[in-house]
């Protein structure tokens, strides 16, 4: 079995991918790995509290580790703190680094290219999948979460802080993937079979924030081309403990 860290957002991809491995005999998933926004201290994209995350985190059973990146990062910086940590995880025995991806070609080939680079293999449960299918599995399961950030150019404010239900998935507008995989919502899962018990959550207010892509030109968000078309505008609703 191979000794396996699962790349962590809280998020309902990443929990479908830890509930296939953890039914998978050739992985070990022994830590969940968070990207963290230094400066704001919660969940990069997914504006999560970290005492949340620790929550959910502790009632899977597993162990987490954060990664704190910068406000306005650039990809070389990225690549380097990421890779910073593969080289600790593999030097102190990892073997796999899996992810909830599921049909990004482009960000499947950036992160083989950079993890393979410190001896370290890549998997992804969900790949290739449809993904309404997965909305589906999700929900059949019987997992539960909340809808925690939107991309306003794809999704209006009334669609931030829903439950992600068969109801939202009805509701979504043609066009918007169901599992949100080009980054038009994302998601927290506070509840189901992996559970040892619930996560009691009261939600909170929505806010909106801006992002400016950073002026270098090897910008982390987009290629300098996509930079004038893209979104910068999310709705975020904030998550505390009950």
């Amino acid at each position: 079995m191979s000794n396996t860290i699962l790349n962590w957002s809280g998020g309902k991809d990443a929990c479908l991918a830890l509930h296939k491995l953890a039914a998978d005999d050739n992985y070990t998933v022994n830590k969940l790995l968070t990207t963290i926004n230094k400066s704001r201290g919660r969940i990069t994209m997914h504006g999560v509290r970290t005492d949340v995350l620790n929550a959910q985190v502790n009632a899977l059973g597993y162990e987490l580790e954060f990664v704190e990146l910068p406000e306005n990062i650039t990809m070389n910086r990225y690549s380097e703190i990421i890779g910073n940590k593969a080289k600790q995880h593999q030097e102190n025995g990892a073997e796999v680094y899996a992810y909830g991806d599921i049909n990004l070609i482009d960000l499947r080939k950036f992160r083989d290219a950079e993890i393979s680079q410190y001896n370290l293999k890549t998997t992804y449960p969900l790949w290739n999948k449809t993904t309404k299918d997965l909305g589906v599995l999700f929900l059949e399961l019987g997992y539960k979460a909340i809808v925690v950030a939107i991309s306003s150019d794809k999704l209006d404010e009334s669609f931030c802080g829903r439950a992600y239900d068969q109801s939202f998935l009805d509701d979504l507008p043609a066009g918007v993937d169901p599992c949100g995989e080009n980054g038009e919502f994302h998601t927290f899962v506070y509840d189901g079979p992996m559970f040892n018990h619930p996560i009691n959550l009261q939600v909170g207010k929505k806010t909106y924030q801006t992002y400016s892509p950073s002026k270098e030109d090897d910008n982390c968000f987009c290629s300098k081309q996509e930079q004038k078309d893209w979104d910068t505008g999310f709705w975020f609703c904030d998550l505390t403990l009950a």
